[in-house]
């Protein structure tokens, strides 16, 4: 469950090390966002020289979060740390890597760029 204020992790090579999440896009009317959800986040820490600064406003779609998350089928999953894959345009990632495991909600959701770039679909 991601709410606003929450501290996430990028999964990708975008050049962030810290986002911030600020709200949320497409998720109704509830006030939190969870696998598979677009996010607005602010970078709180980033690379030197990457394509994304300190400070920028960015999307990025939930691929990890803490709390346990239940599928389709009844099973539960839950990750050891909240994190998300930046968004270029709708759908596109803005790396070209995508670092840990990636539950298969995401290629469900339509983010097919992003599943097949993931080392591991959980």
């Amino acid at each position: 469950m991601i709410r606003p204020r929450t501290i996430l992790k990028p999964a990708d090579n975008s050049g962030a090390l810290k986002l911030m999440c600020i709200g949320f896009k497409g998720v109704g009317n509830r006030n939190y966002a969870q696998i598979g959800d677009i996010v607005i986040c602010s970078v709180k820490e980033a690379e030197p020289g990457k394509s994304v600064e300190k400070g920028q406003v960015v999307r990025g779609v939930v691929v990890r979060q803490k709390r346990p998350f239940l599928r389709k089928d009844g099973t539960w999953i839950r990750f050891e740390e909240n994190a998300v894959v930046l968004l270029k345009g709708e759908k596109e990632p803005l790396g070209n890597r995508i670092f840990g495991p990636i539950p298969r909600e995401i290629k469900e959701k339509g983010f097919d760029k992003i599943a097949n770039l993931a080392e591991e679909l959980v």
